[in-house]
């Protein structure tokens, strides 16, 4: 199996686009004829309610491929957005799913990425069902592991768990003292 799937799929994909923080790369009900990888910067999946909020369906960082599941559909069900600088490939959609058929290796691989984006989202969820602060952030240590991020990144951790970075950096502070 593929020791880097994404390194693989980068290999294969067409030349990488530059795009700037801001930048739209696809919206809702467009159709899908490319995957996405990213590899460099931070990409949102942005779905937009009808009350006029929105929630972050995945963030996507360095080494992942965007909307994986948008492989099986026809149109795209949110927006993506650039959120910082990014570096990413496009990987034209019928030429992934023919490799896909072709390469039992790579196949293999993908369907794993699927599974741990399973998993992932099922921790999540699992956090987000969670009603303290000090509870969530039990649960995301569970998930990710007992050490912190550096000090610039917990910001990200209050937007995985769903709480504030003020509720977030208060929880730390009580930890520390007890």
């Amino acid at each position: 199996m593929y020791e880097n799937f994404v390194e693989k799929l980068v290999g294969r994909a067409g030349k990488p686009r530059e795009l700037d923080t801001g930048t739209t790369l696809f919206y809702k009900d467009d159709p899908i004829r490319q995957i996405f990888i990213i590899e460099e910067g931070l990409v949102e999946l942005i779905r937009h309610q009808r009350d006029g909020t929105s929630i972050v369906l995945q963030r996507a960082s360095r080494q992942s491929v965007l909307a994986e599941a948008s492989l099986y559909a026809e149109f795209y069900h949110c927006d993506a957005v650039i959120r910082s600088p990014s570096r990413v490939c496009a990987f034209p959609k019928p030429d992934f799913l023919m490799l896909l058929q072709k390469d039992e290796d790579l196949s293999n691989a993908w369907a794993a990425q699927l599974a741990r984006k399973v998993q992932s989202a099922r921790s999540q969820i699992d956090i987000l069902s969670r009603k303290t602060v000090s509870d969530r952030l039990d649960g995301w240590f569970a998930w990710r592991g007992n050490k912190l991020p550096p000090k610039g990144q917990w910001k990200n951790i209050a937007i995985e768990i769903g709480v504030s970075p003020e509720a977030l950096y208060r929880e730390l502070a009580k930890r520390r003292s007890d």
